[in-house]
């Protein structure tokens, strides 16, 4: 059947509409995401590994474009778990599998080495991820999950030499600042001001993404607003060492004992830091925390739909750089 001429004008103009649509929607990026190799999913009681694969299968539904994959290898480092005598070679093995499964999704996935900044052999690890072209846009480290104590003279000195490694390699950092929980490390102000004071100035020219909105995964403890009001304050006085500073907000909404009073709480601080330097992210991809389904808790947080927009549309600064020509 020949179709007239004007509805032939009319299908084209719609197909230009919907195309300029879907051209013009902003690019949502998840900036705190994990994969697992089998070794380390054994390590960490998993009942399987993450891959890139499986990964991407749960972007998909939940309308994720892009995922930016914090490397699991300093979880073979925990001081307060199980010890391995070829301890580095298996970070090193973590760090290049995360590598290797980053380099299947260059279009959708973006690697960051990580590694325990107290260990002898940080530094080390660092230049040589500096040169993997899959893992140099950035470094992750977990102070709880390494057990650093910044009040430590020893510990704070070797955090400071991997923040100016970081930053002489060019590599962004995202830093789960939240100390051990379960050894009741001191956490809260002090140690959000011990962070500005001592570790920011070794970074200054990287940005720098605070996982979990300065917690670990939900709004219980108390310590995490202490800790997040010194950077709120720090941000309204124009400090000039937080200029290059964001945080995301994986794991804020609807974990332990949330409630609405706790819901406004966390949507209050997400407006007091400013909603550009907020980063959408939803942790690992394990079954009870897929993304569809933290992406649905998330929207459940009182934000108006342009500040959801605003935040989802946000792209830290490290996803524009270029990785080095090897």
């Amino acid at each position: 059947m020949l179709i007239p001429f004007d509805m032939r004008m009319l299908i084209a103009a719609c197909a230009a509409l919907l195309a300029g649509a879907v051209a013009s929607r902003a690019e949502h990026v998840d900036h705190h995401q994990h994969l697992f190799s089998p070794a380390a999913a054994e390590h960490a009681s998993l009942a399987k590994g993450i891959n890139a694969k499986d990964l991407i299968v749960h972007l998909d539904k939940a309308g994720i474009d892009r995922a930016v994959i914090l490397s699991v290898a300093y979880t073979f480092s925990n001081p307060n778990k199980k010890q391995f005598e070829d301890e580095y070679e298996r970070v090193k093995a973590e760090n290049d599998w995360t590598s290797g499964q980053v380099a299947q999704y260059p279009g959708r996935l973006v690697g960051f080495c990580s590694v325990n900044p107290l260990k002898a052999y940080a530094l080390e690890e660092i230049a040589r991820c500096a040169r993997d072209p899959n893992l140099t846009t950035g470094l992750k480290l977990h102070f709880g999950n390494s057990d650093v104590v910044l009040e430590n003279p020893e510990h704070m000195a070797r955090v400071r030499r991997v923040f100016r490694a970081a930053n002489n390699n060019r590599m962004a950092l995202v830093v789960h600042a939240r100390s051990t929980i379960n050894l009741n490390r001191p956490y809260g102000a002090a140690q959000a001001r011990l962070l500005i004071e001592q570790l920011l100035p070794e970074a200054p020219d990287v940005a720098i993404q605070i996982a979990h909105l300065a917690g670990s995964g939900g709004y219980d403890d108390p310590a995490i607003d202490e800790a997040l009001a010194v950077y709120i304050d720090g941000i309204a006085s124009k400090d000039p060492r937080l200029r290059n500073v964001y945080f995301d907000v994986s794991g804020v909404a609807g974990l332990g004992n949330w409630n609405a009073d706790k819901a406004s709480r966390v949507t209050q601080r997400m407006r007091q830091i400013g909603l550009a330097r907020l980063l959408y992210g939803s942790d690992a991809a394990v079954p009870e925390n897929l993304p569809e389904e933290t992406l649905r808790k998330w929207r459940e947080l009182p934000l108006a739909k342009d500040e959801f927009r605003l935040i989802e549309s946000n792209s830290a600064p490290y996803l524009s750089r270029k990785p080095p020509q090897q």
